[in-house]
């Protein structure tokens, strides 16, 4: 199902009034927020189911013995999990940048750590490099700000990466 314009930026409030929500249940802990990367309008597919079940696995295995609380949403707007850790920013902010940048649908997934006032916390604070176009060797942000690529070439991107991982269980 397409999704509208005024229902992503709903779905953004959402995520930020549960982050919120998270931080004053779990004051003295690290919250980390997963979301998976789907361009377009339409943001709950088979790919995007995929990508999010290979991202949460991928993240609580990594936080396993670490893990305070767990929230997931399966939305038409997308994805989201929110995981409340034990671990430091900076730890968490490891993991979840070795997760992007290592797995094999990495690129796929958006793992924010949140600071105290919601904040993300940036790659560049734990020395990682800004991310990386799906499809060229810009930065990600650059790509995305002025639209070098077509939605038809991510979502074609997207998918061979999708098929491959799948070919690979």
């Amino acid at each position: 199902m397409e999704i509208t314009l005024d229902m992503l930026l709903a779905s953004r409030d959402r995520r930020v009034e549960m982050q919120h929500s998270l931080r004053e249940k779990h004051p003295n802990f690290t919250l980390v927020c997963l979301t998976v990367i789907m361009p377009g309008n339409v943001k709950r597919n088979l790919s995007s189911l995929i990508v999010s079940q290979a991202a949460i696995n991928a993240l609580l295995g990594r936080l396993e013995g670490n893990i305070v609380d767990v929230v997931t949403r399966d939305l038409l707007t997308g994805y989201e999990a929110y995981v409340v850790t034990s671990l430091s920013q900076r730890e968490a902010k490891l993991i979840a940048c070795d997760i992007e940048d290592s797995h094999e649908l990495g690129r796929l997934m958006d793992i924010d750590v949140l600071d105290a006032n919601g904040t993300p916390v940036k790659r560049e604070t734990v020395g990682s490099q800004p991310r990386r176009c799906l499809l060229c060797d810009n930065e990600s942000r650059y790509c995305m700000r002025n639209r070098t690529h077509t939605p038809q070439q991510l979502n074609a991107k997207i998918q061979n990466m999708v098929n491959a991982y799948v070919q690979q269980l």
